[in-house]
């Protein structure tokens, strides 16, 4: 699919007293994104009224209840209002469990608009896990909501960060490391192999090529620093190459960001991925989930409760997330 004004990108504003609302408006507004697509925010529009008013962006809305049939050419901030009425309420900078609620519902509400082909693709703003925790709603980052929400299995989706032409996809996420490592099985790698190469795929990259990393220092040296990667991680590399994958590996987690020419890195660990991205691009970052039936992708940053209301947050996170989606195309499932 090409990258048309008419591709359609719901943007889910993320928590409702943070900085999302804020960042949002700025990338609906921004020239670049709306040359690729049409952002449609999904939020509540008094609550994006008043961050817009204290922020000093513009506060006149197109509010619509469906996206189906609707009218949304001439238009410069159209939003999908997903029928939060506790939302208009919740003041800035709130740590609640009225917030936590209504932010999870934006993103639910986008994930159904693009689950029945009403949008083309998924942007989320950043979440606050304590006002979701307050709200009782179980929460460990976008991947495994995406993957509730698409009917998945919580570890079925997998995170890939992206900045610039980096790319780092993760075997586990957030997880301990004692539970992390219980997880990494020959299938799974191979299910996160398969993901990426797919994903890429859908990002124009028509033949990638993928890096695995090890799980032990130094991929194992061979079994002396431990057998996972000879007994899991190797095989799965291996399958996954024999079914036509550009993939190889794994490699010493330590020096595998130095590798040339590559379209993608894979992780087994959080920290092996997130310390890599965060320190190469700590405001830039996108997370993009993979596995899933849509196209979803989040920003890696906070939701900056210090600075909100203060019309200061930068959208640049969030308008590289829109525009890595916007281009994005369909490609087949492949089987396995």
């Amino acid at each position: 699919m090409n990258p048309t004004q008419n591709r359609k990108i719901a943007v889910a504003t993320g928590d409702a007293a943070g900085i999302g609302p804020e960042i949002s408006i700025k990338s609906a507004l921004d020239p670049s994104v709306r040359r690729l697509c049409t952002p449609i925010l999904v939020s509540d529009p008094a609550l994006l009224q008043r961050h817009a008013q204290a922020c000093g962006l513009p506060s006149t809305f197109h509010v619509i209840d469906r996206i189906d049939g609707a009218v949304l050419a001439g238009h410069d901030l159209v939003v999908l209002d997903p029928g939060c009425p506790e939302a208009a309420g919740i003041g800035l900078g709130e740590v609640t469990a009225n917030s936590g609620r209504a932010s999870l519902a934006f993103a639910s509400a986008a994930i159904r608009a693009a689950l029945t082909g009403q949008v083309d693709a998924v942007v989320a703003a950043p979440q606050n896990q304590k006002a979701i925790a307050l709200a009782g709603i179980e929460f460990d980052g976008y991947p495994s909501f995406v993957a509730r929400e698409t009917g998945l299995g919580p570890h079925d989706v997998f995170l890939m960060l992206c900045f610039g032409s980096t790319r780092i996809a993760h075997c586990t996420l957030h997880v301990s490391v004692r539970e992390a490592v219980s997880l990494i099985t020959r299938e799974r790698v191979r299910r996160v192999v398969a993901a990426t190469d797919r994903a890429l795929k859908r990002l124009g990259i028509p033949s990638p090529i993928i890096y695995v990393g090890g799980l032990n220092p130094h991929a194992g040296e061979d079994g002396l620093f431990g057998s996972e990667d000879l007994d899991i991680v190797k095989p799965a590399i291996d399958e996954a190459a024999a079914d036509g994958v550009r993939v190889s590996g794994p490699y010493g987690a330590d020096t595998m960001f130095h590798k040339k020419g590559g379209d993608a890195f894979i992780v087994m660990l959080h920290d092996q991925g997130h310390i890599a991205a965060k320190l190469q691009a700590p405001h830039a970052t996108a997370g993009l989930a993979i596995g899933s039936p849509i196209l979803f992708s989040s920003v890696a940053h906070g939701t900056g409760h210090d600075i909100v209301g203060k019309g200061v947050a930068s959208p640049r996170a969030m308008i590289e997330a829109i525009s890595r989606l916007a281009g994005a195309r369909e490609v087949p499932a492949a089987a396995g």
